[in-house]
Order: structure tokens, then sequence, then C-alpha cells
């Protein structure tokens, strides 16, 4: 028995938490090591959260702080403890993530999966238990269909970066390795992989698929140098003007992803930070609205 009651925080052994729930999140080696570098300067800020199994203490939230420890040359760390059953842990690691860093699509994807095809929950009952709507849990589900094992594989791995992930996980599953193949051949960016997936998707042959794939920076230069998207007669004017709408605000997402991927290049002065807070906070609610909204007109256009 520990020496504090449920739900309370204490001191506990990390050789003694278990890890069985890791499996319903992403490896992220950059996070963990800036974890690293925080419980040197800061200590723990928040405890882990764990679950009572019978044979001990499994973590349901924390696993960077768990995998950092060891490397600081702590041998315990503070967790609170919570009573749950399988259902319960999953939606406690779903909601547990809704602050700060979301969980992801494929994270989001694994535990949906296991409430459903494990648990035995219907996907209403999933929805509920989530606060989500079903059309969302059935999108998820759907997402696991369109990961290739090699793909899954890195991702578990964290040899593949959540960014990339996101990109590939719009092409058919058989494309995906070709893609993840060219990526490590010619050190792609995520922007890069960004752009070949863009260019595949708009293949009209096998061998344009084929040269994108094996002169991935070469099409991108193409790609590129085409100036402003042109007048598509295909489009109506509505049309034409919903597509250099499109263009632009990619350009602009990719600049900025770019610029959050790689803010060592280009430090951020401290006074500036708290003035762009308010704008950031505007993006991440415009831009999950926006998702949203873009699922529902493809999800229309399947329909």
């Amino acid at each position: 028995m520990s020496p504090w009651e449920h739900d309370e925080v204490g001191p506990m052994a990390v050789a003694a938490l278990g890890q069985r729930y890791r499996r319903y999140r992403l490896a992220d080696v950059a996070a963990e090591e800036a974890m690293v570098g925080s419980l040197r300067r800061f200590g723990q800020q928040t405890p882990l959260v764990a679950c009572r199994r019978p044979h001990g203490l499994e973590v349901i939230d924390g696993f960077k702080r768990l995998a950092a420890a060891p490397q600081v040359s702590w041998t315990t760390v503070s967790v609170r403890v919570i009573e749950a059953d399988e259902r319960t842990v999953k939606a406690a690691i779903y909601g547990l993530n809704q602050v700060g860093r979301h969980l992801v699509e494929l994270e989001e994807a694994w535990l949906v999966q296991a409430l459903v095809r494990e648990d035995g929950l219907t996907q209403v009952d999933v929805a509920a238990l989530l606060g989500r709507h079903k059309s969302w849990v059935c999108r998820r589900l759907a997402l696991l269909e369109k990961v290739s094992p090699e793909v899954k594989a890195e991702l578990g791995l964290g040899l593949v970066s959540l960014t990339v992930a996101r990109h590939l996980l719009r092409l058919p599953a058989g494309n995906q390795a070709a893609v993840l193949a060219a990526t490590r051949r010619e050190s792609l960016t995520a922007a890069e992989v960004g752009g070949v997936v863009e260019l595949l998707l708009a293949a009209q042959s096998p061998e344009q698929e084929d040269y994108v794939l094996t002169q991935p920076r070469e099409a991108l230069a193409q790609r590129q140098g085409g100036g402003p998207r042109a007048y598509d007669p295909r489009l109506s004017p509505a049309g034409n003007r919903l597509a250099r709408l499109l263009a632009g605000a990619l350009e602009h997402l990719g600049r900025l992803e770019h610029w959050l991927l790689h803010r060592g290049t280009l430090p951020l002065p401290a006074p500036d930070r708290p003035r762009l807070v308010a704008d950031f906070t505007r993006l991440l609610r415009d831009t999950l609205v926006v998702s949203e909204l873009t699922t529902d007109f493809l999800q229309e256009d399947r329909s």
C-alpha cells in the first residue's frame, strides 16, 4: 500500500512505474531532450498521473518527465494516483492532453480504436465519453487505415516528426513508404515533404509520380518557379478566387511552420513574446475552426 491516499500526490520510485499506456503516445525525442533541461533548471512542476493495476502503478500522463528523470539522476518522481477502469484511463489520457500540447490525430485514433476494439464501446459511446461528435470518432478510426506499416513503425520509434507524419497521411498507404524513403535519401525538410505530397496528389501519370520521388528537389524547384497560381479554365470565377486564396494561405502557413520548427535560426526577443500571444491564440482558434470546416467540406465532397 502506498503511503498516500488515492488521488493524492506522493513520491514513487521511477523503476516501479509501468509504461503500458505509452503505446498510445508518439515518441518525441526533441521534446524529451527539452524536458531533461527543464527538470534540471526548474525541477518537476507537475506530478505524473498513474492508475493502480494488480501488478503495480501504470503511468497514463507524464511519459516525457518519466523518461527524463533518470537522465538527471532522479530515482523518484512525484505521482498522483487515480482509480480508473480501462475506458476511463483512455478518456483521462485524452482529457489530460487538452491543455498545452494536444494529442495529434494519430494518437487520438489509437485511443478511439482501443475504446472500440478492446473495450467494446460503440462509436456513439466513444463520442459521448470524449465529448466529441460521432463523425470525429469515425474520422479517427478511418485514419488508422491510411497508415502504412513503415510509417507506423518509424512513428513509434520517434524517427518521423509529427509534421512529416501529417503530410504522409494525406497519401494512400502504398505511397507513404516511397515518400519516406525519398525523405531519408534526400534529407528533406518537413516543408519539402509537404510540397512533395502536394505534387504527388496532383500527378497525372505514373511517370510524373516517379519523377517527383526520384528528383524531389528538382520537382519542387520547378513548381516554385511557376509564380502565382495561374487562372484555371476548368474552374468557375468563384473557384479561381478560392484557389488563389488557398494558395496564399498555404504559402503563409508554410512560412510560419518553418519558423516554428526552426526558431533557433531566428531568435525572438523576449519582449516580443507577450505582444504576440494574443495573435497566436487567435491563430490556434482559427486554424482549429478552419480544420473542422475543411474536414466537413471534404466529407461532403465524398458523399
